[in-house]
């Protein structure tokens, strides 16, 4: 009966199996009392982390990757605050997403979904975010949706870092089929 609550999570912290029904009585009773809140089945999270910047990405999306205007801002590309968590998640895959926090899915396809992943540490969490380099491949992409003046702010603030990677932004151009419209750009800029 005990292995029924193993996977509750009490403010991204797991209920271990030894815990038992206890921990898991005490969460519900916690999340009854309005100490925590229920973010979706099996997760929950207090007051303050709700209140913090960023969450645990993979308690709430499994796999999500942080893109667009979630990863301008991170890498302080764009100067808009995101209004939802954007997350990339693989094309097709069904996600139930909580009320709270607000998230925006992006279905991306499974080749094009791990180009320029990695890892960052945000207020205390560890979570998947595409590098700079893809932010400005995607700000190019989907400068339709986004608006032109996003675009172009994502270019110049990336153009203007000391650590920028023409060539590593090249590639990856190549591979999200952007390349043209990005050598455009640049050759206004540069």
């Amino acid at each position: 009966m005990a292995k029924k609550y193993r996977k509750h999570f009490i403010a991204s912290s797991v209920v271990k199996e030894e815990d038992g029904r206890t921990a898991y009585y005490k969460t519900l009773e916690q999340a009854r009392n309005g100490n925590l809140v229920k973010i979706r089945r099996g997760v929950y999270a207090s007051a303050e982390q709700l209140a913090d910047v960023m969450i645990d990405l993979d308690l709430v999306v499994p796999g999500g990757i942080l893109c667009l205007f979630s990863a301008w801002n991170l890498h302080h590309l764009a100067t808009s605050l995101p209004q939802a968590y954007h997350v990339a998640v693989k094309r097709g895959r069904k996600i139930t997403l909580p009320h709270y926090p607000a998230i925006a899915l992006h279905h991306v396809s499974e080749p094009l979904l791990e180009i320029g992943a990695e890892y960052m540490t945000v207020s205390r969490y560890k979570v998947r975010v595409y590098n700079p380099e893809r932010c400005v491949c995607d700000a190019v992409k989907y400068r339709n949706k986004v608006g032109m003046d996003v675009c172009a702010e994502v270019i110049n603030s990336y153009l203007a870092r000391s650590d920028r990677n023409i060539s590593r932004l090249m590639d990856y151009a190549e591979k999200l089929r952007v390349s043209g419209s990005l050598k455009k750009y640049l050759e206004v800029k540069l």
